[in-house]
């Protein structure tokens, strides 16, 4: 059974130390090396980096960075060997559980590469919704991103 927990120190360099992600993935392979995901938001004071923990092994890792206004920036990452077994939906939902848990975040945003239709496919079945579309910069590179949007109420489905 999968739970969250805070990450530490040793978790990271387990991390850092993960196998690269197969083809289909390698453009997120990043997130996971030095001056990735790891190390830019554990410099952020209002930055969570959860542990998705299944029986003592690390599956995967969440990011829930607060923003002013009741907003929070969401990231996820599996272990490559995860990948396409449902995890990521398991991990995605205990990590909104926690960005919800906070009373003052009203909606939770994340960005989702284009060329990556499962993931958006996935977060459209979470009930986030398409706000737009952007490019960032990633490793130098332009990248395009669909951006998406979940509030509290779509969240925990109560009708407004």
């Amino acid at each position: 059974m999968i739970f969250l927990r805070q990450i530490t120190q040793d978790d990271i360099a387990v991390i850092k130390g993960w196998p690269p992600y197969p083809a289909e993935f390698s453009d997120l392979d990043y997130a996971l090396r030095d001056r990735g995901w790891l190390d830019e938001y554990s410099q952020k004071p209002d930055a969570e980096i959860l542990i998705a923990d299944d029986e003592g092994t690390i599956a995967g890792f969440s990011i829930i960075a607060r923003e002013p206004g009741g907003i929070a920036e969401f990231r996820i990452a599996l272990h490559p060997e995860r990948c396409g077994r449902g995890v990521g939906r398991t991990v995605a939902y205990l990590s909104l559980m926690q960005g919800f848990s906070d009373a003052t975040t009203g909606a939770v945003r994340l960005i989702v590469r284009k060329n990556n239709p499962r993931a958006k496919r996935l977060y459209e079945e979470m009930h986030f919704r398409n706000t737009g579309e952007c490019i960032e910069e990633i490793q130098g590179k332009p990248v395009e991103f669909y951006r998406m949007e979940i509030n509290r109420t779509a969240f925990y489905g109560v009708d407004s």
